[in-house]
């Protein structure tokens, strides 16, 4: 193997990083001590979100292809992967703690010298947003989505609003896991009623009735909505009835050896979710404590801005939704002894 030389500095690129920060204060004679301190947060944010769209493109490359093991290591990589980007969110959402060290009074300085510059034009968390599911018809505020942008960064995000999304992709490896078509798994399971319902097999069947006999009074409700969701239209959200049945299994089922990867995948997503959220609340405390009512240097409404985006960009919420549709353990339909060594790996 050559030997090389390779030098700490110039390896990160430090010159360039380190002599990046170039406060509007300074230029105009104005100190404003926070502005470092903005400044630096900001390019931390970037370079995570570098990371995140890093992670979740090698994601989506992963689970584009025709077939994924259901316990190989093409999908512990993405598990793992996944889950390494909830710990970069997290994070994200810890750096507020130390903007907000920053007081209003302090951001006034140099508040104004900043304009139109914004967070929101962050073309990196948009692109961030669309790679994993976020569809354009369900953005909170889309006359301002890409109104500051410019053509080469609008050409970004519409590009990734193209590829097929995570979720997108999610759907898809759901329809394709057999449990209830491969012949024989079925055959030499009863169903604890006889009665028929929505769905393609007994088990399902089984379930949909041992559901619908445990709901209150207050919940009749969701018997249409559990038909809806999993019977054979078109569904109720971006996953389709056959995915939603295949996630469904895999959450009530997770015990089993071969479900535990697929569990730990729609876990990782939804806890995606909850960070994202998490960070939009944090960010919204902050910015109605910083600047109150007032607009956000890039003309958006602010704080109302970013409550409408935290009420409506859940991207994963069919996932979620599911467990509207959970019932305890000790009334799970037994599975056939066939599923269960499969299952089982035996």
């Amino acid at each position: 193997m050559q030997q090389t030389n390779v030098q700490y500095g110039p390896y990160l690129q430090l010159d360039a990083i380190l002599n990046a920060q170039h406060p509007e204060s300074d230029k105009l004679g104005l100190p404003a001590h926070d502005e470092m301190l903005f400044i630096v947060i900001h390019q931390a944010y970037e370079l995570w979100f570098k990371q995140l769209l890093f992670e979740v493109e090698s994601v989506a490359d992963i689970m584009s292809k025709p077939a994924v093991n259901d316990n190989s290591p093409e999908l512990q990589t993405v598990v793992h992967r996944l889950n390494r980007s909830v710990t970069i969110l997290k994070l994200l959402v810890q750096q507020i703690d130390i903007m907000e060290t920053m007081t209003p009074m302090d951001f006034l300085d140099f508040r104004d010298m900043l304009r139109p510059a914004s967070g929101f034009q962050s073309w990196q968390f948009k692109t961030l947003e669309a790679r994993l599911g976020l569809q354009y018809e369900n953005r909170f505020g889309q006359e301002y989505y890409i109104s500051q942008l410019t053509p080469d960064k609008i050409e970004i995000i519409r590009r990734a609003e193209r590829e097929p999304s995570v979720l997108k992709l999610l759907n898809d490896w759901l329809e394709r896991m057999p449990f209830f078509e491969e012949p024989g798994n079925w055959a030499d399971y009863q169903p604890a009623t006889s009665a028929s319902a929505a769905g393609d097999s007994l088990w399902f069947n089984d379930y949909r009735n041992i559901y619908m006999a445990g709901l209150a009074d207050a919940e009749q409700a969701n018997r249409a909505y559990f038909d809806k969701v999993f019977g054979d239209g078109e569904g109720a959200g971006h996953l389709s009835p056959r995915a939603s049945r295949a996630a469904l299994f895999i959450m009530l089922y997770r015990g089993y050896p071969l479900l535990q990867l697929p569990f730990q995948l729609l876990n990782a997503l939804l806890e995606i979710d909850e960070q994202l959220s998490t960070w939009r609340y944090r960010h919204m405390s902050m910015v109605q404590r910083v600047i109150g009512t007032r607009i956000g240097t890039g003309g958006s409404t602010g704080r109302d801005y970013l409550k409408g985006a935290l009420d409506k960009h859940y991207i994963f919420a069919d996932i979620a939704r599911l467990t509207s549709f959970l019932i305890e353990r000790r009334k799970l339909p037994e599975l056939s002894p066939a599923m269960g060594r499969r299952l089982g790996f035996r």
